[in-house]
């Protein structure tokens, strides 16, 4: 990828973000207790708009990936329809010492893989080993950092046994922490620590996950029909007879098919082909009255990423990221482009996620900052970005996903900003959801639309990602201030919750003071759900969707 300016030519790299999104609940709040009648056939058909990357429990990094594997496997907690972490994998709730630092989980012991083997304490060490050890190389291993020894052994400076997890017998765990760690019971209900069969792991070797008969699971459903990441479009999640509670998942298969264009969904719906479907932009506008519409919003935002990592980046002038964020109407993207229910960003953190300690506050109203439009800025600051870089005009590429939403965001996003910035050319380049990951993880962009779903209910899930030298600050922006915040968040004050709400808080002004990233939309789905279909979970925090308690009525 070129980008260009007016005195020269230069390569530019970075990485675009995967993101990820929730789950569901447990058996004590299920939610599906058929209070209607049940229909004979239990299928669910299901479109999503994008091929899954991943099957792997310790490779997974995105929304697809993680709510298929939410439904197919399952951890120690599972959240509920109130995003409340209850006990699943686990026989009850874990007991926590005094401090903070040791988890003690007792396990069911009536859970069963696929195969029939017992699903036992040791899986979930093997599996959150595997996770850390870094020749497996996994982007998510970095959510393991309150465990005892994670860092030191994703760095590769500590055994992977001496990981703070450890089987006390076949159906106990004990978990020691390095630093107490409030959102700890979200993590425990995330695929990310799930168990994993280790002699099936090893048996299947490079294949394994590969394929959905390559791989085991202990979830409400098992994986059926995946033929691999990143170009399989159609597989599904068959009822697992082997899961301890059977009793309470009606569907007997859920059929997911990959379709981008929104049309193309609603023609699939309108005919009976498919009982839930996404819909974007002048359809989902069109459809808003409909019974069968329902939008969904997310803990999740869309943001522009911009590649600072050269030192020659014109990205890392600070006026030209605001002569862009200026030139931007967010408003009119998510009323006239989306239309599906997503809000304007007002910063990374979204709305209704997090709130203050002391009086329950929203954690965007606490920050108070504005992403306001404003071609007069817009203009101000991009004459100021151009004497500090001597440039007279500017070309940039922006790369996104292929999907009929994503590339009316794009479309939207290259004339405002082409009318706003005189000398200003933008191009685009909307390539499949797998390859804008393989690009982003290869450091091939300029500027990249991405997007994060929290992946548990607290500021830092946002807020860890562009700390300097995380993986997944993919632009490399770097401030010491904002570092300085997030470290004494998780440390110095860690135990007191009032202190580590301020310096969350701070950590975001001072992102969006600088605009590191460009915040663009909260995102919201806008469905055509089939009417019979009841009990869908969704999340906006942790993986999307638990079809655990769906069923479909007469």
């Amino acid at each position: 990828m070129k980008m260009k300016w007016a005195y020269g030519l230069v390569t530019i790299f970075g990485l675009a973000l995967a993101g990820c999104s929730t789950t569901g609940g447990s058996s004590s709040t299920a939610t599906s207790s058929s209070s209607g009648g049940e229909a004979k056939d239990q299928t669910f058909k299901v479109v999503v708009q994008q091929e899954m990357p991943s099957a792997d429990l310790s490779l997974a990094t995105d929304t697809i990936s993680f709510s298929a594997l939410n439904n197919v496997y399952e951890g120690l907690y599972r959240l509920d329809k109130d995003n409340n972490p209850e006990p699943a994998g686990a026989a009850e709730k874990a007991t926590v010492s005094n401090d903070g630092l040791t988890y003690t989980i007792k396990l069911r012991e009536d859970a069963k893989w696929s195969n029939g083997d017992a699903v036992t304490a040791a899986d979930y060490v093997y599996g959150w080993q595997r996770t850390v050890n870094p020749k497996t190389a996994s982007e998510y291993a970095y959510l393991f950092s309150p465990v005892k020894n994670a860092d030191d052994i994703t760095a590769g400076k500590t055994a992977v046994d001496q990981l703070g997890i450890k089987a006390v017998s076949d159906y106990e765990l004990e978990i020691t922490l390095t630093k107490a760690t409030p959102y700890f019971d979200y993590l425990l209900a995330f695929p990310s620590f799930f168990p994993q069969n280790q002699k099936v792991v090893e048996e299947n070797g490079s294949n394994y996950a590969q394929t959905s008969d390559n791989a085991v699971y202990n979830g409400p459903f098992t994986l059926t029909d995946f033929d691999g990441p990143g170009t399989d479009t159609e597989w599904s999640y068959t009822k697992n007879d082997t899961y301890w509670d059977k009793d309470n998942v009606k569907l007997s298969k859920i059929d997911v098919s990959v379709v981008k264009e929104s049309s193309t969904s609603l023609n699939l719906f309108q005919d009976g082909e498919a009982d839930d479907v996404i819909l974007s932009g002048e359809l989902a506008q069109q459809m808003a009255n409909d019974k069968s519409f329902v939008s969904q919003p997310e803990a999740s935002t869309t943001y522009l990423e911009m590649n600072q990592r050269d030192a020659n980046s014109p990205f890392n002038n600070e006026n030209l990221r605001k002569a862009i964020s200026y030139a931007i109407d967010r408003d009119a993207l998510v009323n006239s482009i989306l239309g599906d229910g997503s809000i304007a960003s007002t910063g990374l953190v979204p709305a209704n996620l997090t709130f203050s300690p002391s009086d329950k506050e929203d954690f965007t109203k606490a920050v108070g900052t504005e992403l306001s439009y404003s071609k007069k800025q817009a203009k101000e600051y991009w004459e100021k970005a151009k004497k500090e870089l001597g440039i007279t005009s500017l070309s940039f590429d922006i790369l996104s996903s292929d999907t009929d939403s994503s590339k009316k965001i794009t479309e939207y996003l290259q004339s405002a900003i082409q009318e706003s910035l005189d000398g200003v050319t933008v191009t685009l380049s909307p390539v499949p959801f797998s390859v804008r990951l393989d690009r982003s993880n290869s450091g091939d962009f300029d500027v990249v639309m991405g997007g994060w779903g929290a992946d548990y209910a607290d500021a830092s899930s946002f807020l860890d990602l562009f700390v300097s030298g995380n993986s997944y600050n993919r632009g490399q922006w770097s401030n010491s201030d904002y570092d300085a915040a997030i470290k004494a968040a998780s440390t110095t004050d860690v135990s007191d919750a009032d202190k580590r709400w301020d310096d969350m808080v701070d950590a975001e002004k001072i992102l969006m003071d600088t605009q590191g990233v460009i915040p663009l939309y909260q995102k919201a789905e806008a469905h055509l759900r089939n009417t019979k279909v009841k009990g869908v979970v969704a999340h906006g925090a942790g993986a999307q969707y638990d079809y655990k308690w769906t069923y479909i009525a007469e």
